[in-house]
C-alpha cells in the first residue's frame, strides 16, 4: 500500500476492515514482542540446578525494564497521535517535525538512563528484593541489557510512528525479525556457549539492535510518508511539549508498573520469600499475553481515530472507537476464561519446578479473576489518548495502579488473614474498579470532545 492509497484508507474504507489491517499486524507484533523476555524466561527457568534462582533474580529486573519501556513510549505514544491528527490536517511537514523531535528526544534519553541505571544496578536491585542468592543473576542480566537500551528505546518509541502512517505489516516485521534472531540465538549463548543469563541478555540486545537498523532504514527510505529528517533533529518546544503532554499517560501507566512490581516483590518476599516472587515473575509475564495484544488492538484503531478526528468525521471516530471496545471486550473475556480454566498450563511453561509451578496456578487463578474488565478500561482510556485528551487520560493511567492497585497491595493483607491471597486479590479488585470508573468517564465525555 502506496503514502497516497493509506492516506485515502483512513478517509473512505470500512472500519472493521481497516481496523483489521492496522490492528492484526500489530497485535501480533505485540505478541512476538513478548518473545523478547518470554523466550529468555523459558529458557532461563530451565537452566540446570539454578534455574528457580535465575529466573527470580532476572523478575527482578522488570522494573527497571518496564521503565526504559515507559521513556520510550512517552515519545512514541505521545507523538504517533500529534502526528496523524496533523496528517489528517494535511499538515505533514509539521507531522515530520514531531517525528524528528521525539527521535532526538529518544536519544537523548538513552544517554541518560544507560548511566543511570548501569550505575546503580545492584542498589535498585536489592532494593527491589533481591537476595544473596538472587542478585547476582540479576544484576549479570541487568547490566548487558541497559547497554543496550538505545536499541530498546529506538524500537518502541519510533515504530508507533510507523504504524500511524498505515504501514501496520512493516510495523509489525520489526519485532518478527528482531524475535526470530532472539529465539535463534537464546540457545546458543545461553546453552551453546554456556553463558547462562548472560547469554539470554546478549541475545536480546542484538535482536533489538537489528530492529532499530531495520526502523531507520524504513523512515529514511522512499516508501514512508514522514521521513526522518537532520534539521527536524533539534528540539523545539512548541513541538515537542505536546508529544510530551500527550504521552505522559502512557509513561504514567508504564513507569507505575516498575513501581507496581516493587510493591508486589516487596509483599510478597515479606509474606512467602522466594517462591512467591518466582511466583509473580511467572504470572507478570503470562499477564502480558493479555495487555500487550490489547495495546495492539489500540494501536490499530488509534491512526483511524487520530486522522479522522483531524479530519472533523465524527461519524467515523464513533465507528472506529465501538469498533475497537467491542473487539477488546471479547478479547479480554476469552483470556479471562482460559487463564481460570487452564492456570497450570501456562504455569509449567517457565519452569520445571513443581513446588514452583503448584504455588504459582493457585496465584494465577486469584491474580486474573477480574482481567475481563481490562478490556473496558484500555480501549476508553487509549480512545483519549487518540483524541488529544491528555489531562483526562493522564488521570485515568493513575486511576487503576497507584490510586486503586498499589494501596491495596498493603492495604488488605490488614484485613484478610492469608496475606498472600490478599496481595494478589488487589488485583482484580483494582482492574473491575477501574474499568466501571474509565468508562462511564469516556461515555460522558465523548460527544463533547467530538463536538469541539
Amino acid at each position: 500500500m502506496n503514502s497516497k492509497s493509506n492516506t485515502q484508507a483512513m478517509e473512505t474504507e470500512k472500519v472493521p476492515r481497516l481496523l483489521a489491517q492496522l490492528a492484526i499486524p500489530a497485535v501480533v507484533a505485540q505478541v512476538i514482542n513478548l518473545l523478547y523476555n518470554i523466550v529468555d524466561r523459558i529458557y532461563i527457568g530451565h537452566i540446570s540446578g539454578v534455574g528457580a534462582a535465575a529466573l527470580t533474580g532476572v523478575g527482578l529486573f522488570t522494573p527497571i525494564l518496564m521503565l526504559i519501556n515507559a521513556f520510550a513510549m512517552l515519545a512514541g505514544s505521545g507523538g504517533a497521535p500529534r502526528a496523524a491528527i496533523f496528517m489528517g490536517k494535511k499538515d505533514n511537514k509539521t507531522a515530520e517535525k514531531i517525528l524528528g523531535n521525539c527521535f532526538a528526544l529518544l536519544i537523548v534519553m538513552a544517554v541518560a538512563l544507560t548511566a543511570i541505571f548501569f550505575i546503580f544496578a545492584p542498589q535498585l536491585l536489592t532494593l527491589f528484593g533481591a537476595s544473596d542468592k538472587t542478585l547476582p543473576y540479576g544484576v549479570a542480566y541487568a547490566r548487558i541489557y541497559i547497554l543496550g537500551s538505545i536499541f530498546v528505546l529506538i524500537v518502541m518509541g519510533m515504530n508507533p510512528f510507523i504504524t500511524t502512517q498505515g504501514f501496520a505489516k512493516i510495523s509489525m516485521m520489526t519485532t518478527v525479525i528482531g524475535a526470530v534472531i532472539n529465539i535463534i540465538l537464546d540457545p546458543i549463548f545461553i546453552f551453546g556457549f554456556n553463558l547462562g543469563v548472560r547469554g539470554a541478555a546478549i541475545a536480546t540486545v542484538l535482536s533489538q539492535a537489528v530492529g532499530a537498523i531495520w526502523i531507520l532504514r524504513f523512515l529514511s527510505g522512499k516508501k514512508t510518508i514522514l521521513h526522518l529528517r537532520k534539521e527536524n533533529f533539534k528540539l523545539q518546544k512548541d513541538i515537542i511539549l505536546p508529544c510530551l503532554a500527550l504521552g505522559i499517560s502512557t509513561f504514567v501507566m508504564l513507569s507505575t508498573e516498575s513501581i507496581l512490581s516493587v510493591s508486589f516483590t516487596f509483599s510478597l518476599s515479606r509474606y512467602g520469600g522466594d517462591l512467591a516472587v518466582g511466583a509473580m515473575t511467572i504470572i507478570t509475564s503470562v499477564s502480558q499475553l493479555v495487555t500487550l495484544p490489547l495495546q495492539g488492538i489500540c494501536q490499530g484503531g488509534q491512526p483511524i481515530m487520530s486522522y479522522n478526528f483531524g479530519a472533523r468525521n465524527k461519524e467515523r471516530v464513533k465507528k472506529a472507537f465501538f469498533t475497537q471496545f467491542t473487539v477488546c471486550i471479547v478479547f479480554t473475556s476469552c483470556f479471562w476464561l482460559i487463564m481460570l480454566l487452564f492456570p497450570k498450563l501456562f504455569a509449567g511453561i517457565f519452569s520445571n519446578n513443581t513446588d514452583l509451578i503448584t504455588y504459582t496456578t493457585w496465584a494465577l487463578r486469584i491474580y486474573m479473576a477480574g482481567i475481563f474488565s481490562l478490556g473496558f478500561q484500555v480501549a476508553c482510556q487509549q480512545s483519549f489518548m487518540a483524541l488529544g485528551q491528555a489531562k483526562v487520560s493522564l488521570l485515568l493511567a493513575c486511576l487503576r495502579k497507584l490510586i486503586l492497585l498499589i494501596p491495596l497491595i498493603f492495604i488488605l493483607p490488614c484485613f484478610i488473614q492469608n496475606k498472600v491471597f490478599a496481595v494478589f486479590l488487589a488485583e482484580p479488585i483494582s482492574d473491575i474498579l477501574a474499568a466501571i470508573i474509565t468508562t462511564l468517564t469516556f461515555f460522558s465525555r465523548f460527544n463533547k470532545i467530538l463536538d469541539k
